[in-house]
């Protein structure tokens, strides 16, 4: 029988804040998705955030209030994706993050909004995630952003 790693509490939380957090995009990338899918990636979305929650740095927090936004824009349920993007958004914003961090803040909010059909608003922040996305210092990370700007509906 192969013995089991022991991990300390902190290293059990990050495990289960990675494993979920990539869970949640492997159904983010899929095309099409049950609804016990769809289920899934909720329940894991936030299960992640808490994990992170518990042993994270501000920073893995707001990554895991994004994640949650994308995933309840995606579904079309605009109230928790605001909700979540707004979060992102403060977090960003209460520890000066930059950069693809408050690019993607912006993006979270223009798309949420999108969702919820208000266009002005969704406009606002898509112009401010255009902004902080030109200033991301890394080309590939840059032209990454720019081009998930496009999927922003409407």
């Amino acid at each position: 029988m192969a013995e089991e790693k022991k991990y300390t509490e902190k290293e059990w939380h990050k495990k289960k804040a990675v494993d979920l957090f990539n869970l949640v995009w492997s159904f983010l990338d899929k095309k099409e998705r049950t609804k016990e899918e769809d289920d899934k990636m909720v329940h894991a979305a936030h299960a992640s955030r808490f994990h992170w929650g518990e042993i994270g740095t501000p920073l893995e927090c707001e990554r895991g209030e994004w994640q949650i936004s994308r995933v309840y824009s995606i579904l079309n349920r605009p109230q928790p994706a605001l909700y979540h993007a707004r979060r992102c958004l403060e977090i960003c914003q209460e520890n000066n993050f930059a950069d693809f961090d408050i690019a993607f803040a912006c993006e979270a909010m223009a798309r949420a909004y999108a969702v919820a059909g208000e266009k002005l608003e969704s406009e606002k922040y898509l112009a401010a995630a255009k902004e902080a996305g030109e200033k991301i210092k890394g080309k590939e990370d840059r032209e990454y952003f720019l081009g998930d700007l496009k999927t922003i509906p409407g």
